[in-house]
């Protein structure tokens, strides 16, 4: 009996510290309590989490690790046996800055988060070096959505700040929204506490990725951005259908694939993913899901 009620306040103990690590590992009361870029799209938030790490190179060093994150792209640096277990078909995490997949990012691009036709996520907000937010209401499957009238729509924002001695503190707030009651308690029971192996890990993947990869003379800007895209023939960049200022819809809209460089069509049909090396590196961009009708 001794040893059983051991063990329940054990267990009890233990998840109750992951649900604390996976709100706020890493972040300062400060920052839990600041504002963030894209706090205002999840108004009411379900569920706020926190977590941050500092960075020893500049953010315009950090930044374009950001640009490439991405279902079959540059991955989400989350560890390795993560990947393995959870994400089996999904490609490992890059090591490497790809200049083929290294995008200038604007509000209203995509960045595919499973296969074609599934979760994605959309830019609200890009300013490099300095501030990423996403979007996205498609990671429960649409007939969830239709036949239960559920919801779980979820904002990430990634917050760079420079720091003394050319350093960075980058910051992660998810809020998420979430409805009804039961799917409300199941995110808080199981993503919670999952958060502090998903956000901790690839906040340090991306530490670990920025520090040990040599220094380019210039880093990223804007400019660097678009002419890798054009050295590779417009199809370096993210490509995604064109969309107008300011519109965020629920479903990826139907159009020509451009390059978000230039805006330039893309010469690769909607749909098709380019070859990948024995090295792990793609030979250009996978369709993502603004592929899906």
């Amino acid at each position: 009996m001794k040893n059983t009620a051991r063990f329940v306040l054990g267990a009890t103990g233990g998840y109750a510290l992951l649900q604390m690590l996976g709100r706020r590992a890493g972040s300062t009361h400060g920052e839990r309590t600041g504002t963030m870029p894209g706090d205002e799209i999840i108004a009411k938030p379900s569920i706020t989490t926190n977590h941050a790490t500092t960075i020893d190179v500049p953010p315009t060093v950090v930044w374009p690790w950001l640009t490439q994150m991405g279902w079959h792209l540059g991955g989400w640096y989350t560890p390795g046996w993560v990947d393995r277990l959870l994400f089996p078909g999904n490609w490992p995490s890059l090591d490497g800055l790809d200049p083929a997949l290294t995008r200038d990012l604007q509000p209203g691009d995509t960045i595919p988060d499973g296969p074609p036709a599934t979760a994605y996520f959309v830019v609200r907000e890009a300013e490099p070096p300095h501030a990423l937010v996403l979007y996205s209401n498609t990671h429960l499957p649409p007939h969830w959505r239709q036949r239960l009238n559920v919801d779980l729509s979820w904002t990430w924002s990634l917050k760079l700040t420079a720091l003394p001695r050319e350093r960075t503190r980058l910051q992660l707030r998810v809020r998420g929204r979430t409805a009804p009651w039961w799917l409300t308690a199941c995110y808080v029971a199981v993503i919670v506490p999952a958060d502090f192996v998903m956000a901790t890990g690839m906040l340090r993947g991306i530490k670990r990725r920025a520090e040990s990869e040599p220094v380019l003379s210039g880093s990223w800007s804007r400019a660097t951005a678009t002419e890798r895209a054009h050295e590779s023939g417009c199809t370096g960049s993210r490509f995604g259908p064109s969309r107008g200022a300011g519109s965020f819809p629920d479903q990826p809209p139907s159009g020509p694939r451009r390059c978000s460089a230039c805006s330039r069509p893309s010469g690769r049909p909607a749909g098709q993913t380019p070859p990948r090396d024995p090295t792990g590196r793609t030979s250009g961009v996978p369709a993502g899901p603004d592929s899906a009708q």
